[in-house]
């Protein structure tokens, strides 16, 4: 088992930046699969990022694509979402998840076992 804990979620204007992060504890953080995941005002929970176990592949939503960075630092136990170029409709509360079952199925919010409680990111137009 694993708990999950997201912070750095904040109110920025169109274009900024922010870093997310997503900090482990509990189990083996280099066992899991971490994916992060946004469910924005009146929608469904839906696939931002995810990153394998050694950070060695990455997959994204067409939606982020060339703004947002996934990556993983496994001796901190800390995953992390860059966000770049920020939009309105970024505006989410984004989660971090954890999955030990495989690689394939990673943009899949049923796969996931673990997730953290979310932090609000607000991006103001």
């Amino acid at each position: 088992q694993v708990q999950l804990a997201e912070s750095g979620g904040a109110l920025v204007e169109a274009g900024d930046s922010l870093r997310l992060s997503c900090v482990g504890s509990g189990g083996t953080f280099g066992i899991y699969i971490m994916g992060w995941f946004r469910q924005g005002p009146g929608k469904e929970r839906e696939f931002v990022a995810a990153i394998s176990t050694l950070g060695s592949n990455t997959h994204y939503a067409d939606s982020v694509k060339g703004r947002f960075t996934i990556s993983r630092d496994n001796s901190k136990n800390t995953a992390y979402l860059q966000m770049n170029r920020l939009k309105p409709e970024d505006t989410a509360v984004y989660y971090c998840a954890a999955d030990a079952a495989g690689w394939t199925a990673a943009r899949d919010t049923k796969v996931y076992n673990y997730w953290g409680q979310g932090t609000q990111v607000t991006v103001s137009s």
